[in-house]
């Protein structure tokens, strides 16, 4: 794709932030998902689920765009393999939000109502964790710029150390959902029970997948 291969010449970092904004208009699709859950419109929530999928075989074309696109002999300001690890963490994101897409298609969540807000709770700190990398991808044209070093790498340092506390609050999150969950699990029939608890599991592997993209990039800061 001849504009993966232009992004490249402008900056070796251009394609992951292409790529990223991709990542990112998948869990936009996904809080569109989320927000339809309370009206309990099957149709609706099939329809955002599709759009979720699309959204997620785009991002999935865009990363093996620049997999084909990444010459041996092409010189990155960071190790070839730091630089197909990043773009790997990404498309993981991408991959959960289309799962959990999926898995809201394959039966309404019985009890929606008495976990509502503790599963809104935890998806808007998972969400806000993705926002945090989201924030750390965008800086790297301004990391190139200073080598690596200076003003600019400890101030995206301290936003990864931010990232990593946020994903521990959505982490309590879940855990604070989970044990609702369990406590009502032998009042729930096993299908839903299982429903649940692998919606809150995908959830939860999106502020994971999002604290381990920010982790990345601190490492390549270290190496520095």
């Amino acid at each position: 794709m001849r504009t993966i291969a232009r992004l490249f010449g402008k900056s070796p970092f251009s394609p992951l932030q292409t790529h990223m904004n991709k990542v990112a208009s998948c869990i936009d699709k996904l809080t569109s998902l989320m927000k339809a859950l309370p009206s309990g419109d099957t149709a609706k929530i099939e329809k955002i689920s599709k759009e979720l999928s699309e959204l997620e075989h785009e991002a999935d074309l865009t990363k093996n765009d620049i997999r084909n696109h990444l010459p041996n002999s092409i010189f990155l300001p960071i190790d070839r393999g730091q630089f197909l690890e990043i773009l790997a963490v990404q498309d993981s994101i991408a991959d959960v939000a289309e799962e959990v897409g999926l898995l809201l298609t394959l039966h309404p969540l019985t009890h929606y109502d008495e976990f509502a807000q503790s599963l809104n709770e935890h998806f808007e700190k998972a969400l806000d964790v993705f926002q945090s990398s989201l924030r750390i991808m965008r800086e790297i044209e301004e990391l190139l710029e200073s080598s690596f070093g200076g003003i600019e790498a400890e101030r995206v340092k301290t936003m990864v150390e931010e990232t990593a506390f946020k994903e521990h609050k959505a982490c309590l999150a879940k855990h604070a959902v989970m044990k609702k969950l369990f406590a009502k699990g032998d009042a729930m029939p096993p299908a839903a029970f299982y429903l649940w608890v692998n919606v809150l599991k995908g959830i939860g592997n999106i502020a994971d997948s999002s604290e381990r993209l920010a982790n990345r990039i601190r490492m390549i800061l270290e190496l520095k």
